[in-house]
């Protein structure tokens, strides 16, 4: 439900709480369910940005909507209390309001944005701006260029450290200043990156705001990157991420770092793991001893990375590793107030949980069971632990997991506090969703998650859609995946495939496809649809695949390797794989990994087989990309296009004019799930 509020109404909490229909009518009153269409994926409301408040009595967070005015996402802050009975909008500003944080004192709300404070404001990019709890507007804290992001409050709620990039020469360019812009001279070696263009020597460092005056503080700098600030319990001292060396682009090694919190000062480095310990804000411990981080895998692991949760005394000294990262990944570390356990996130088989393990060591111990996705926890001083959580068939929303004094809230099934998406779902019939195992042909178990079609019949072959996540190191699980839910409510059964190379197993199943792509995907994503086949819920002859990403990618090799696909859509791809070497941004990945193509031609030419195999391909194909993309840019896709075109295969190619990786206009978005549709059912039609 869209409840707009101002944010000069909230002159108290409990004065301006607005009811988001909790009382909801019977469902017999309701309007009956129906299919969802492409144009209701507008509705939906994306919570993120959780934070709890120091007394655990209410938790704040963002929710993302789209704008179609203006096609464009917006995002706002939102109130809860813990019962979730008690709603109340923040702000409603036409920009993103994002990371939302309350200070230890629970009397502010400090969040980014890349909102105006007034019609002549040239700032540009996000900066940090502050919410009295009482009221009132919010006021701008910083104005520097190069903007500011990621921050966290000092433990006496008077400071603010935060990430900013250094500026850029082009910034002060006036608008109407039509001179042409310099010329980018690249001399670095890990030149450009997704949504942030072609890199020079700016950096990410850390600075330290006073909140009463506004004094700025520049903490760190060099040509490399800090991230993840973490105040000491006393205030005194930062823990941060970096990446430190002579040529910091050219190694996968970061480690942790603490420094005293005033100019000058000079970073330790506490960590010494040659891979990466960036995966997480490091996290003191309430007594200030101890520092809680990641530890990654080895360097040459760069896209299978798994983490390890370790503790290492903040003096200094051997890290003491609690999990084990070859038979279980974790992120999202955070300390119990006592000190005497830590939360994780444990990353299972298309599931994720909080779990929480002592300190001094020892066996996990799960907190949340059941087919769901748990992220973000958030812990307050009285130990209540607040999540976001969502089901195959459920939206994210924030939940609490436990209770005050550590009590688990809800056995298990959680308690809901938000309920932004309660109305929006209640409009829809969705697929059911279930888990879908096999086993592929060297006798590898496999799982997927299977939506079925709305209105399922058991006695019925229905036309299958085999839809491949990114990654590769993603996994389909049990979240709410409104694309596959579309497609289910055009009456095709949607199979998601974790192939070989995915997340939620062991180090052995993630690391399988290391320098050897196209290999294992293929064979597991075609045993899958074998076995949907032999279970009577596919009709062979109405075969479709589809992804973006690693899911592009594998979409053409497998319809390079199998011809039985009657359409096939291809977002985000490449196959010509040795062009993508210093075209997209995974330079370190490709030297790790493969080596360079000069080195290890045999490998690469192994690799890039859809290209050089087109002539095989049958399968009518769809490819689409993002002109602005620098993760998978917009080369590989016309190339396979312009290789089917050659061939006389039907094929279309679809640019979407200025996104990158993601689109995030919103009249795009639904034009691409409107094309996969129609795409689909040109070739293989659907039960309605």
């Amino acid at each position: 439900m869209r409840v707009r509020s101002s944010p000069t109404a909230t002159a108290t909490v409990a004065a301006t709480v607005l009811a988001l229909g909790l009382a909801a009518a019977p469902l017999s009153a309701q309007a009956p369910r129906r299919p969802m269409q492409v144009a209701d994926i507008d509705g939906y409301r994306d919570v993120r940005d959780l934070d709890i408040a120091p007394d655990g009595a209410w938790v704040v967070y963002s929710v993302g909507t789209a704008d179609l005015t203006r096609d464009k996402d917006e995002a706002d802050l939102w109130l809860s209390n813990w019962a979730g009975t008690e709603h109340v909008r923040l702000t409603t500003s036409p920009e993103r309001e994002a990371q939302p944080r309350f200070s230890p004192d629970g009397k502010w709300i400090a969040f980014v944005s890349g909102r105006k404070a007034g019609e002549d404001d040239k700032t540009s990019g996000g900066q940090i701006w502050l919410l009295s709890r009482q009221g009132g507007e919010a006021r701008r804290l910083t104005d520097r260029k190069g903007g500011a992001g990621d921050f966290q409050w000092s433990p006496d709620s008077t400071r603010i450290v935060f990430v900013g990039d250094d500026p850029d020469p082009e910034e002060d360019k006036a608008e109407d200043d039509k001179t042409p812009k310099k010329p980018i001279v690249i001399d670095r070696y890990g030149f450009k990156r997704d949504s942030d263009g072609y890199l020079s020597h700016r950096r990410s460092h850390l600075y330290v705001l006073t909140v009463a005056t506004g004094t700025l503080q520049t903490l760190t700098s060099g040509d490399w990157d800090d991230e993840r600030p973490a105040w000491s319990p006393d205030g005194t001292r930062l823990a941060f991420i970096s990446g430190r060396g002579s040529d910091a682009d050219r190694t996968n090694d970061t480690n942790v770092f603490v420094m005293d919190a005033k100019t000058g000062a000079e970073p330790k480095a506490l960590t010494t793991w040659t891979g990466p310990d960036n995966q997480a804000r490091p996290a003191w411990s309430p007594d200030g001893a101890s520092i809680a981080y990641l530890q990654g895998s080895e360097p040459k692991l760069y896209a299978y990375s798994r983490n390890t949760l370790a503790v290492v005394p903040a003096t200094g000294g051997t890290p003491k590793l609690l999990t084990d990262a070859a038979t279980i990944d974790v992120d999202s570390p955070a300390w119990t107030p006592d000190g005497k356990a830590l939360y994780v996130i444990t990353v299972n088989d298309r599931a994720r949980e909080l779990a929480r393990v002592a300190a001094t060591g020892g066996p996990l111990v799960r907190l949340t069971s059941g087919r769901r996705v748990v992220r973000d926890p958030a812990v307050a001083r009285d130990g209540r632990v607040a999540v976001i959580a969502s089901t195959g068939t459920t939206a994210p929303e924030v939940h609490g997991a436990v209770g005050p004094a550590g009590k688990a809230e809800g056995g298990r099934e959680l308690a809901t506090i938000s309920h932004q998406n309660d109305e929006w779902l209640a409009k829809f019939q969705l697929g059911a969703v279930e888990d879908f195992d096999f086993t592929s042909p060297d006798g590898t178990k496999v799982g997927a998650v299977l939506v079925k079609p709305v209105d399922y019949e058991a006695s019925k072959r229905y036309p299958l859609i085999l839809y491949i996540h990114g990654g590769p190191n993603g996994q389909d699980q049990h979240e709410l995946d409104v694309e596959s839910q579309l497609l289910a409510a055009h009456g095709y059964a949607v199979l998601n495939v974790n192939y070989r190379g995915s997340a939620g197993r062991d180090a052995t199943f993630q690391t399988a496809i290391f320098a050897d792509w196209g290999h294992y995907e293929v064979v597991d994503l075609l045993a899958g649809v074998d076995a949907a086949i032999a279970k009577g819920l596919a009709d062979p002859a109405r075969l479709g695949i589809g992804g973006w990403s690693y899911g592009g990618i594998s979409t053409n090799y497998t319809i390079a390797s199998d011809s039985r696909f009657k359409a096939a859509v291809s977002g985000a791809g490449s196959s010509l794989q040795s062009s993508m070497y210093g075209t997209d941004q995974y330079i370190l990945q490709y030297n790790l990994e493969m080596g360079p193509p000069w080195k290890n031609p045999d490998v690469w030419m192994k690799v890039s087989y859809p290209f050089f195999k087109a002539d095989k391909i049958k399968t009518p194909t769809l490819f689409l990309c993002s002109q602005a993309d620098f993760n998978v840019p917009c080369a590989g896709a016309e190339q396979m296009y312009q290789a089917l075109r050659t061939e006389g295969v039907d094929t279309q190619l679809v640019i979407y004019p200025g996104q990158h990786h993601g689109l995030t206009v919103p009249s795009y978005r639904r034009d691409r799930l409107q094309r996969y549709l129609d795409w689909f059912g040109k070739y293989l039609g659907g039960s309605k």
